[in-house]
């Protein structure tokens, strides 16, 4: 299922075994039941859909933690995710779609927005991505999988969202030097970044439903 590349490690499915796997699966079901994991920050009611050509991360790490906030309906809800973090990161070719349904006289109404797909990719610093579901083909270098959350060094941790009570610090994280993620599909619950430069934005709205894949 591996095999080492220029010093790095390479998996064919990234959610075979970063997101989730079966390690942080289980980490993040016991962690639950024990009332480990503490709520990171509200979210909305609705997840969105991302693609993108290419991902080059450097400082990757990746911990297991809770989204709360409100469905449509105004009820309570809470999403267990796999917050990806870079310290920087560009990407080519970046789309994001939200879909808002029940929409009285239109139905349902999407948002699409889309940056990067020239010569200038979209760059991140301090970039977090709450994740409930991704496919991609990627390579990492220097991996470290096992590494309890609290002590994660090569990637920004849990603290920009307000300190590591945001995930279990003994819990299941992982780290690597830098993570090359390419034809990414990937359901999250939010994105936060110190800085997020969009270039080439398009933003549009349009009648029924029309998401990014």
């Amino acid at each position: 299922m591996e095999s080492q590349v220029r010093g790095g490690t390479r998996w064919k499915r990234f959610a075979v075994v970063m997101v989730p796997s079966v390690a942080a699966t289980a980490a993040i079901g016991v962690a639950l039941a024990q009332g480990a994991l503490a709520a990171s920050f509200s979210v909305s009611g609705q997840s969105f859909k991302v693609t993108v050509d290419r991902l080059d991360g450097v400082g990757f790490s990746q911990y297991g933690a809770i989204d709360s906030g409100y469905t449509l309906k105004g009820e309570k809800t809470a999403h267990p995710v796999a917050v990806s973090a870079f310290k920087s990161a560009t990407l080519k070719n970046m789309c994001q779609s939200v879909v808002t349904p029940d929409i009285p006289l239109l139905g349902s109404v999407s948002l699409t927005l889309k940056a990067g797909g020239g010569d200038t990719p979209v760059k991140a610093e301090n970039l977090y991505i709450d994740v409930e579901d991704l496919q991609a083909d990627a390579e990492f270098k220097n991996i470290n999988i096992g590494v309890a959350a609290g002590d994660l060094k090569d990637g920004p941790g849990p603290g920009i969202k307000g300190g590591k009570e945001q995930s279990n610090p003994y819990g299941f994280a992982q780290q690597a030097e830098t993570a090359t993620l390419t034809d990414v599909k990937q359901t999250a619950w939010a994105t936060t970044a110190g800085t997020f430069k969009l270039s080439g934005l398009k933003m549009s709205l349009s009648r029924g439903v029309k998401e990014c894949y």
